[in-house]
């Protein structure tokens, strides 16, 4: 139980790569701050069953990731609740498909403020109580977008790439600190959002979910395989190791070899 007696924010976290996230640090005995949208009785479920499965607790708030005064209040509210906030994984995220000329101006800025700017916001708020406590770790979900770049998704792209920035700021901001800061950059993963994708392929291209899906990873995935959640969750989990204090600012692809390309 490495984890136990820390606390750790996962934003997005009611499904896909956040809940897969938060289901191995609270297996690594982290007490949980889950957040995200979804119906309340569900989430209610989630909290119970992770807290009896794990023995640890958890709590949840329903910041707006567009919104920096709700952010704000998360993280005083964990500080409230749970005493502290040692780990923050800004996971959070939207998508939106389309050419840069045709591309909707709010969907721009929802993108931008959802998968770049709420994780200022969130670092902002928590790393004055990781640094006061003399231990963090601040790890960004980005994605092999925050390393190359594919078309029609300009505002995905820009944010992502934003996100490699921001860690490798705040990665030497905190060098000499207990405070670490690093990226995992994953290819595609079988999440909602994804599943949105493979979804519009069948549906343009009247070609079966298999098909589809087999499409989506051969473009760009060599591997062939989607990365799991809790893949990526193991990852988090090794950055919040004490073999991981030397590790700062890094980009950590798991990809499938996309990025290898």
């Amino acid at each position: 139980m490495m984890l136990r007696n820390r606390v750790a924010i996962i934003t997005g976290s009611t499904s896909g790569i956040g809940l897969g996230i938060a289901r191995e640090l609270a297996r690594a005995g982290a007490d949980i701050v889950l957040n995200g949208f979804g119906d309340a009785d569900e989430i209610r479920h989630l909290r119970e069953r992770l807290a009896e499965e794990f023995g640890v607790r958890v709590i949840y708030h329903p910041a707006d990731m567009q919104k920096p005064e709700q952010i704000e209040q998360m993280v005083s509210l964990t500080v409230s609740e749970l005493g502290r906030v040692d780990i923050l994984v800004n996971n959070a995220g939207i998508q939106h498909v389309s050419p840069i000329e045709s591309f909707p101006k709010d969907r721009w800025d929802a993108i931008i403020a959802i998968n770049l700017s709420s994780a200022f916001h969130a670092i902002q708020a928590a790393i004055p109580n990781m640094y006061q406590r003399g231990w963090g770790r601040i790890i960004n979900i980005a994605s092999a977008h925050g390393l190359v770049a594919s078309t029609n998704k300009s505002a995905y792209v820009a944010a992502k790439h934003g996100i490699i920035g921001l860690t490798k700021t705040v990665a030497l901001e905190s060098a000499k600190s207990g405070v670490t800061c690093n990226a995992i950059c994953p290819g595609w993963v079988l999440t909602p959002l994804v599943q949105k994708q493979i979804d519009a392929i069948v549906q343009n291209e009247g070609i079966t979910l298999e098909q589809a899906k087999s499409r989506l990873l051969s473009e760009k995935q060599p591997s062939g395989e989607f990365v799991t959640p809790e893949q990526i969750g193991e990852a988090v989990l090794f950055l919040c190791s004490d073999a991981a204090q030397s590790i700062r600012g890094a980009s950590l692809a798991i990809d499938g070899g996309w990025t290898a390309q």
